[in-house]
């Protein structure tokens, strides 16, 4: 890692392996996306692994959730997308409903339940999600929905997207790990 993406990770913690950028991403090579939602389980176990409860309780930075709280809003996350992508090869480019993940990420659930759950909840949602994608059409890839706040997005973007977030969201609990030397 060089000097230079070493201190911009230090300056922002919040995007450990940089931010999602829509018009770079490669919106054609589904297969990597769908390698990427396929580790995920494994990725976010293993981010994971060994961890005391209090460093479940640990943020992953100043003003961030907890471990915790990650694990479980990456399943919260995931299983909207999920849902939203059924959504998408059923109607024809339905406009989903948004939710606060930040007052998910508060509920009850969210910022007490055992990781554990969510490990397996996601372990069984991408194995569904990932035989989903691998069925997809070229055709079927163009198809989308609209987010009333972020406007239209095919599935191969939402894709791409997730793939992202996964990336992203392991990176916080490694790079936490890093820096605390867990």
């Amino acid at each position: 890692m060089s000097a230079t993406t070493n201190s911009a990770i230090e300056m922002d913690p919040r995007y450990p392996i940089g931010k999602f950028r829509r018009a770079e991403a490669n919106l054609t090579d589904h297969a990597a996306a769908i390698a990427e939602l396929t580790v995920l389980p494994e990725n976010l176990r293993a981010a994971v692994n060994g961890l005391s409860e209090a460093q479940l309780e640990t943020p992953y930075r100043e003003g961030g959730w907890t471990v915790r709280q990650l694990v479980h809003h990456v399943v919260d996350s995931h299983m909207n997308s999920y849902i939203r992508m059924r959504l998408a090869l059923t109607e024809d480019w339905p406009t989903i409903k948004p939710y606060d993940e930040k007052l998910w990420a508060q509920l009850f659930d969210a910022s007490t339940a055992p990781v554990e759950l969510s490990l397996n909840l996601i372990a069984a949602l991408h194995a569904r999600w990932v035989l989903l994608l691998r069925s997809l059409t070229d055709e079927q890839w163009q198809r989308g929905y609209v987010h009333p706040e972020n406007g239209r997005q095919t599935l191969a973007e939402a894709a791409a997207l997730y793939a992202w977030h996964s990336r992203h969201h392991v990176a916080h609990i490694t790079e936490l790990r890093k820096r605390r030397g867990w």
